[in-house]
């Protein structure tokens, strides 16, 4: 299942409470996870969109899913954040540490939704991989915003941050599985937290707040990494609003976004499965838009 910050059946109710004022939860995991106020890189992708059926006057705004800069003006998330939206719907990229907060303030300023969109975030433009949906082995769910030259100047304002950096062609392959089990692994985004037990059933409280925890390395597929998010192994993990969020591996002391969380167990305790960022598959699109190594 993907991990879409859609949570239409997942954690509506835990949306509704963080905007009526209530004291943002921690995402990721609430096990073996902590704040990320210093991975300013990592943000949150914010949609403004329509649904009272005018285009013209798009009236919700919210934030739905994570991503991290990769240069001083593209973004880097997932396709499945950026489709399926209704016509009109506007991008908004947000560097902040408490987005839900930065967004609940704001709508209590009384702002409407492009006045809340453009105070919390800055609008850039969405790219989707032309492949997109693909398949389950090469699903091609990558997407980028950019942003023209005023719009990354506003960013630079706003956030101090040093883009994330990429792998190079087949680095993670080269290296082999015993070498990935090895190194430290940590994700990284916005999401909810896992499934817990409440009258009517499973919810996935929080969201809205940038959090880190470290991974373990499970496996490598033609375009997948799959990583290990057990608290008995004392990992922490993604979940839902984490999608396009990056997952960092640190390889002979460099930090590198190894690849961008898509999917895992619908609980979001066992596994992240996250779409690798030296395939061909991505490379190849990631050409177009940033210099890669």
């Amino acid at each position: 299942m993907r991990r879409t910050a859609l949570f239409a059946t997942l954690a509506t109710a835990a949306l509704a409470a963080a905007v009526a004022g209530a004291a943002p939860a921690s995402a990721i995991n609430t096990y073996n996870a902590q704040p990320a106020p210093e991975r300013t890189e990592v943000g949150a992708l914010i949609v403004q969109w329509d649904r009272d059926g005018d285009p013209g006057t798009p009236d919700v705004v919210d934030w739905y899913c994570s991503g991290a800069m990769i240069d001083r003006d593209v973004f880097l998330t997932a396709s499945h954040c950026t489709t399926d939206w209704a016509p009109g719907a506007r991008f908004y990229v947000s560097l902040a540490q408490d987005v839900e907060g930065a967004l609940a303030a704001a709508k209590a300023a009384g702002l409407n939704p492009a006045q809340v969109a453009a105070a919390v975030g800055v609008e850039g433009t969405e790219h989707v991989h032309p492949d997109y949906p693909g398949n389950s082995a090469d699903s091609h769910d990558i997407s980028v915003l950019t942003f023209d030259a005023a719009q990354a100047a506003e960013l630079d304002r706003r956030w101090d941050f040093t883009p994330a950096a990429l792998p190079s062609a087949g680095q993670l392959a080269a290296l082999g599985s015993r070498a990935l089990d090895g190194a430290p692994w940590e994700v990284m985004g916005y999401g909810t937290a896992e499934a817990q037990r409440e009258p009517g059933g499973h919810v996935h409280p929080g969201g809205g707040v940038r959090m880190k925890a470290e991974l373990g390395f499970d496996a490598l597929n033609k375009t997948w990494v799959r990583l290990a998010m057990n608290e008995s192994r004392d990992y922490g993990g993604a979940c839902y609003g984490d999608s396009g969020g990056p997952n960092f591996v640190t390889l002979d002391g460099q930090r590198l976004l190894a690849g961008t969380t898509i999917t895992g167990d619908a609980p979001c305790y066992a596994t992240n499965v996250a779409y690798r960022m030296d395939s061909d598959s991505a490379r190849d699109f990631l050409d177009d838009f940033v210099d890669l190594p």
